[in-house]
């Protein structure tokens, strides 16, 4: 800790003992800022910089400039945040955990200690992201899938083993405790932190986008990339520029039938107009009480989507009932309520709002039952109006988020007998043929989970069932999701229509839905019909969910059970049938959807002790998983055969004394794409399809197609990821015209071929490589391999009209340089073919952060902004990225 510069170093009475606290008060009294004002959000920012004050990492201006946040002015000025903890998934807790291993295994051929790479702060671990969903709509879903979840990600689980036995302050949470950020708000959020008898907020960053879920609970934190969080696992701050924040007030309460998840898609959409990117958004007004914490976390989730670092909710009763609902000891209750009162972090009706750099309102009886797609969460659709805009979407242009198919088109259909039946049924565009209840949103949340319990159960008892087509599957957050259900015998009803449990984590919305029956894949592809996916999930970009649903829908838990059973989404559910009763009546939705009474009375059924069970134990939760055994010494021995874990080549060769900057000359484009291409595009994910190069790679190695696995399991393998960067099914590279996925053209041949077969050419030749990107360039998930790729493809710069924040941070993490386009200029108002050869001029020179260089392209010179936004960002990329940086001061302290 500090010597307390500012004397704000206080002590508070607790019945656990004393123990003492940072008063942010102080500052004012002192005259320094007006701290009662500030945002909340601000507030915890302010706190943690008091309290890391050292006069290195933390200075006093830093402390100044934040007490003096200012409503009305964006701030220029970077700070640092020292969180408390990170939260890894094993998606991207693997490969941060395999960098961190080549950094030990570098230390040591450079002469250094390998055992000072370690953690400095705690680490969580949570294995989510494994599951396969190959098993479905059957009994016994769950246990088949764990048991293929082993036999497929044995050698990382081993791996992970290692680290946990070498890392210190690292906890593995094994596969079927449940999904990252759902654990995190259930179990491992304290609100705050007491450590050594210091009281101050619990923050947090994470390598799960949606970390933002436990800002519900008045915790700071927010995703970032595994090559950000790896540096703040080695002590290193995250530093940024004092956010701006905009007050999001609720007003009334939502309608009876009206869900959360109708809710957050209703701000999605508004926030999303008004652009809140590297912004916090932080809610109030008096609207805050009537909403359930759960509620409260459907909508900090999906910030991500929202375009915001954080959906903040602060500290008030409503957390204090929640904590004690989840299991929380009485100690740590008290100190949330004590702490937060005191230092002025807790929210009453009635208070007077921070200052705010903007405010938004929202009536909340003015929300209506929605979806949201069929390709983007922002893009919401009232239910009401669903079977008008599905048939608008069929024939709208592809860059309006259509389909555009032609009116002969429109009526393509396909007859399809399923093996083992004797059952025909036709699928035709918007046919349903997975309707997944997934963990990433939703299932923290017990009122829509229970509404499509009991949406089931009044659905079975009047003899509906799901079509034959549908592949069904629940994937709760939680076990404890199951201990309610299963208590109000609402799983078998669920089970009836399909809805088994197939795994605790993530699964459909990661893109780990597995493979559809053969005879539908085969229709599908034999007519090319536009299907649907309805989940309950939050992400729904193109070829995100399964590679055969061109639409893919968002809705709430109860909406995805009415439409497995409805089949179509060309249905008005409002005014049509939903299907007819054992008798041949007609049944409407209405009919079977659950009051609020109903939930309510369900609720009560789950207490504390469910939570207290199920996290209790969660070291011997998994059987198999303490069967694998723990080896290795404190350096990894790396296995050169294994195609999971590799010693990445980030690190190899490098040495201890900086280059020079120099120019990028004769760069040619590789990739040249429009607006809103996410991460999801850019980054490896899902199934990893055959006949790709990272299929050909992994069958030159021996593995058989059906032991592929994902991308994103083999994230510790860079030769696999590197073939998969930029070979999304659905990404459209104006490089390549006319098709769809991984390829581009060779320029200085004119070949088309695969993005990274070209690569390799231009290696090959010396050529340095460029992108060329629209607007919003990286939305989506918190990818580190989105860069990493980009990286180890050859990319040099990448020039944008926009970006989002996550992804031009990784960018720069991993030394590949973000450019901007100057307002009002984007490639095609440039004429930009891509064919040009392009140079990156004015790096020779000393640069500062948002200066302009030069873009040279063929003959022309205009000028770009460099999205180095501040000083240390620069000396990040000055010297090749974060960890390279990180482990240069490492070899420094020691040397």
């Amino acid at each position: 800790m500090n010597n307390d510069k500012f004397g704000s170093r206080r002590k508070i009475s607790l019945k656990a003992g004393e123990a003492e606290f940072y008063g942010i008060d102080k500052l004012e009294k002192d005259g320094i800022g007006k701290t009662g004002h500030l945002p909340f959000s601000i507030k915890i920012l302010l706190e943690q910089a008091l309290r890391n004050l050292d006069h290195f990492q933390v200075n006093e201006e830093d402390i100044v400039a934040l007490a003096n946040w200012k409503a009305d002015e964006k701030s220029e000025k970077e700070i640092p945040f020292k969180p408390t903890r990170v939260l890894l998934q094993d998606f991207t807790g693997v490969p941060a955990l395999v960098d961190l291993a080549a950094l030990r295994s570098s230390m040591k051929a450079l002469g250094g200690d390998p055992s000072v790479i370690n953690p400095r702060i705690p680490v969580d671990l949570i294995i989510d992201h494994s599951i396969q969903v190959d098993s479905f709509g059957l009994p016994g879903s769950l246990q088949t899938n764990m048991e293929r979840e082993f036999e497929r990600n044995r050698e990382r689980y081993e791996f992970l083993k290692w680290g946990q036995h070498n890392f210190k302050d690292l906890s593995i949470y094994p596969p079927g405790v449940g999904i990252v950020h759902q654990v995190n708000l259930e179990a491992l959020a304290s609100v705050v932190q007491n450590r050594e008898s210091v009281l101050f907020s619990d923050t947090v960053v994470g390598t799960d986008s949606h970390t933002p879920m436990v800002n519900s609970l008045g915790v700071l934190g927010w995703g970032v990339g595994g090559i950000e969080a790896e540096s703040v696992m080695l002590g290193q701050p995250i530093y940024m520029k004092i956010p701006q924040v905009v007050g999001f007030k609720l007003t009334g309460s939502l309608q009876p039938g009206t869900t959360a998840t109708d809710l957050v898609f209703r701000i999605v959409q508004i926030l999303r107009e008004i652009g809140v990117v590297e912004k916090f958004v932080e809610f109030f007004g008096d609207g805050l009480s009537g909403l359930s914490l759960a509620d409260r976390a459907t909508i900090s989730n999906m910030a991500p989507e929202y375009g915001a670092t954080m959906g903040f909710f602060p500290t008030d009763d409503e957390t204090l009932n929640y904590l004690k609902a989840t299991g929380r000891s009485a100690d740590i209750i008290e100190r949330v309520e004590k702490y937060t009162k005191e230092q002025g972090l807790f929210r009453t009706d009635g208070m007077t709002p921070p200052g705010f750099s903007d405010v938004v309102e929202l009536d909340l009886s003015t929300v209506e039952s929605s979806l949201a797609g069929p390709k983007r969460p922002q893009d919401r659709i009232a239910l009401s109006d669903m079977k008008p805009s599905w048939n608008q979407l069929l024939v709208q242009p592809v860059k309006e988020r259509g389909f555009e198919l032609k009116n002969e088109e429109l009526s393509k259909s396909s007859t399809v007998t399923l093996e083992n039946s004797n059952e025909s049924f036709e699928l035709k565009h918007g046919s349903v043929v997975l309707a997944a209840i997934t963990s990433c949103t939703n299932t923290s949340n017990p009122s829509v989970m229970i509404a499509a319990g009991l949406l089931a159960k009044k659905a079975v008892e009047k003899g509906l069932t799901v079509k034959p087509w549908i592949k069904t599957s629940l994937a709760p957050g939680s076990r404890v999701v199951t201990d309610y259900l299963q208590k109000a015998g609402l799983d078998q009803y669920l089970e009836k229509l399909g809805f088994f449990t197939v795994g605790y984590g993530c699964t459909s919305c990661i893109g780990n839905s597995g493979p559809l029956a053969k005879p539908i894949s085969e229709a599908i592809v034999d007519q090319d019909l536009v299907v649907a996916a309805v989940l309950s999930g939050n992400r729904n970009f193109e070829g995100r969910v399964n590679p055969l649903t061109k639409a893919n829908f968002l809705a709430s838990p109860p909406l995805v059970v009415a439409y497995a059973i409805a089949g179509s989404m060309d249905i008005d559910l409002l005014e049509e049938p939903i299907g007819q009763d054992n008798s041949g009546n007609p049944v409407m939705l209405q009919d079977i959807w659950p009051g609020k009474s109903d939930i309510a009375e369900v609720e009560r059924l789950i207490t504390p002790e469910m939570y207290l069970e199920r996290y209790s134990n969660y070291e011997t939760l998994s059987p198999i998983w303490n069967e694998i055994p723990t080896k290795g010494a404190e350096v990894y021995d790396w296995d050169e055969a294994s195609t999971y874990i590799r010693n990445p080549p980030f690190f190899r060769d490098m040495k201890v004394e900086l280059k020079p900057l120099e120019d990028i000359r004769d760069a040619r484009v590789l990739v040249k794409v429009g607006d809103s291409v996410t991460t999801d595009h850019i980054s490896p994910a899902g199934a990893i399809a055959s006949e790709t190069p990272a299929a050909n790679y992994l069958l030159d190695r021996g593995v058989e197609l059906q032991d592929f696995n994902s991308y994103g399991s083999r994230r510790g393998n860079d030769e696999v990821m590197v073939r998969g960067t930029f070979a999304n099914i659905r990404l459209r590279n104006q490089m390549a015209p006319g098709t769809e996925g991984g390829f581009t053209t060779h320029v200085p041949t004119g070949e088309q071929t695969s993005v990274y077969e070209a690569s390799e050419r231009y290696k090959a030749s010396g050529t340095p490589l460029v992108v060329l990107a629209g607007n919003d360039y990286g939305a989506g998930s918190s990818r580190d391999w989105a860069a990493k790729g980009t990286y180890l493809l050859g990319i040099k710069a990448v020039i944008a009209v926009s970006y989002e924040r996550i992804h031009r941070s990784n960018l720069l993490g991993m030394g590949v340089l973000p450019l901007q386009f100057k307002e009002g200029d984007t490639p095609e108002s440039l004429g930009l073919t891509g064919k040009e050869v392009y140079s990156v001029l004015g790096l020779s020179d000393e640069i500062s952060p948002g200066q302009d260089l030069t873009l040279k392209i063929d003959d022309k010179e205009i000028p770009v902004s460099l999205r180095l936004d501040t000083p240390v960002e620069i000396e990040y990329y000055k010297n090749g990225g974060i960890l390279h940086t990180v482990l240069r001061n490492f070899i420094k302290e020691v040397g």
